[in-house]
């Protein structure tokens, strides 16, 4: 698919905006965000690998001037072309995700009528910094991923990104020797600022099903079957 494009816009901070109301049967949509070289994209291919046999998913990307990932996901061919497609921001990429959202809205809808149906659509933010959070009227939920090499400090420095997302992701844990990050401080630490919210240490070498984060969409998945089968019972 063609990539699509959005012109730059005002930043927004709010973390409390209400959850996007889905319509019955349509797809749930996950966010993936977190700093540059975190292993976002690693983490989509492997969640298309392990869900594309039982699930009818797509995957939308979003970078700055390139297509660069989804372009990754493509060589590596963990979904037909026709269900990866990306959008280039033009600008910080938490203004594609956040605050005009309008091009990844489009891009979502290209998606759903080349492939219907869907159930799961993958929206991969840019790279960017711990600020950067999806608008509710986007996705349904998020994951925002951050690796050990930035030191065990990160999680404690807190930020949108790692304090209200659904789920955060610390990668690359097959690593923390090399860097001298202490895992179980970087879980304690986060476990302070999340508020209850989960936390999954991965490492794509050492589990390369990402099992733990896996595990996690599975659950959002029965959530959202769950609701529908109670709205059609009542």
């Amino acid at each position: 698919m063609p990539p699509h494009f959005i012109d730059g816009a005002p930043h927004d901070h709010s973390h409390d905006r209400p959850r996007r109301e889905r319509t019955p049967g349509e797809a749930l949509r996950i966010g993936i965000g977190g700093p540059v070289g975190s292993g976002k994209t690693a983490l989509v291919a492997a969640l298309c690998r392990q869900l594309r046999a039982e699930l009818s998913l797509a995957v939308l990307t979003n970078d700055i001037y390139t297509t660069e990932d989804a372009d990754f996901l493509r060589r590596h061919a963990v979904l037909p072309d026709e269900r990866i497609t990306a959008v280039q921001t033009g600008g910080c990429p938490h203004t594609a995700i956040r605050d005009d959202i309008t091009a990844n809205l489009d891009a979502i809808d290209d998606l759903i009528a080349a492939n219907p149906p869907l159930d799961l659509i993958l929206v991969e933010s840019g790279g960017d910094n711990l600020t950067a959070t999806f608008s509710s009227g986007l996705i349904d939920v998020q994951i925002f991923v951050i690796d050990v090499a930035g030191g065990d400090k990160v999680p404690r420095k807190g930020g949108p990104g790692v304090t209200f997302s659904d789920l955060l992701v610390v990668n690359k844990t097959d690593l923390a020797p090399l860097v001298g990050a202490d895992l179980a401080v970087m879980e304690r630490d986060a476990a302070k600022v999340r508020d209850g919210r989960p936390t999954a240490l991965i490492s794509l070498t050492d589990d390369p099903a990402a099992t733990p984060v896996l595990a996690w969409v599975r659950e959002q998945l029965r959530r959202v079957d769950d609701t529908a089968d109670s709205a059609v019972a009542h």
